[in-house]
């Protein structure tokens, strides 16, 4: 039960950080500061649906990896 539980946990751990360093940021960086006036000029609609969904899934492995942490402390 507590393999399963960490190996579980260890997927949540990766998906998690690759979901967010996928997401882009704010500013997004150096290639913000130069495409930001044609982004703004044209508008940045595929990126806002996929900033979206990344959202959504970072929310769920988030609280996943929070309730397998319980989980497994309440196991041990």
């Amino acid at each position: 039960m507590l393999a399963v539980a960490i190996t579980l946990l260890i997927i949540d751990v990766i998906t998690l950080i690759t979901v967010v360093l996928l997401q882009s940021g704010k500013s997004a960086g150096l290639s913000g500061a130069i495409s930001g006036g044609a982004e703004q000029l044209f508008g940045k609609q595929k990126a806002r649906g996929i900033d979206a969904v990344l959202h959504k899934i970072t929310v769920v492995t988030g609280a996943l990896f929070f309730i397998l942490t319980f989980w497994i402390a309440y196991i041990i």
